[in-house]
């Protein structure tokens, strides 16, 4: 049986609700997914191990009715083995989401906090597409994005208030 409240029972009840969630993700996608193997089957044999560089960057836009943000994660992966190119992996990871946060935190929310959730995501594409082309699956580390955040906006946030996204 359902229990009433009134009065001010029923108000004290309702302050203590938890406010909205700060990051509400909408939905999740892969934009863009490529592997290239341009040197296979040879590559695959190797016994070498490959030296890999991985780029990875983030972006962040707010749709036109200022309600909806996308945030982009994009990982390049290039695999060599001497001079030969063992693979290449891109994939650009997205998401939609909602942010009741404000003004002021908006654009760090955007480019580490949902890139720090989406990541576990995009590790497991990446692992599992290097593994279906025929390699080790590739278990990328974690990402500090709060220092890749740091980095790409540093001069831009110099003497300019955060939160244009």
């Amino acid at each position: 049986m359902a229990e009433n409240t009134t009065g001010a029972e029923g108000a004290a009840e309702q302050k203590q609700q938890p406010a909205a969630n700060p990051i509400t993700i909408h939905t999740q996608y892969i934009k863009d997914l490529s592997f290239e193997n341009p040197n296979a089957p040879e590559s695959v044999a190797l016994q070498q191990q490959p030296k890999i560089n991985i780029d990875v960057d983030v972006e962040a836009r707010t749709t036109q009715d200022q309600k909806l943000h996308e945030v982009t994660i994009k990982i390049n992966v290039k695999a060599d083995v001497g001079d030969k190119v063992a693979f290449i992996a891109e994939l650009q990871y997205g998401c939609v989401v909602t942010l009741n946060v404000s003004d002021e935190h908006r654009l760090p929310v955007l480019m580490i906090e949902v890139p720090r959730l989406l990541f576990p995501y995009v590790r497991k594409i990446v692992a599992d597409l290097t593994a279906d082309g025929g390699f080790p699956p590739l278990m990328m580390q974690q990402i500090d994005f709060a220092d890749l955040f740091r980095k790409k906006f540093a001069s831009k946030m110099e003497g300019q208030p955060a939160g244009n996204a």
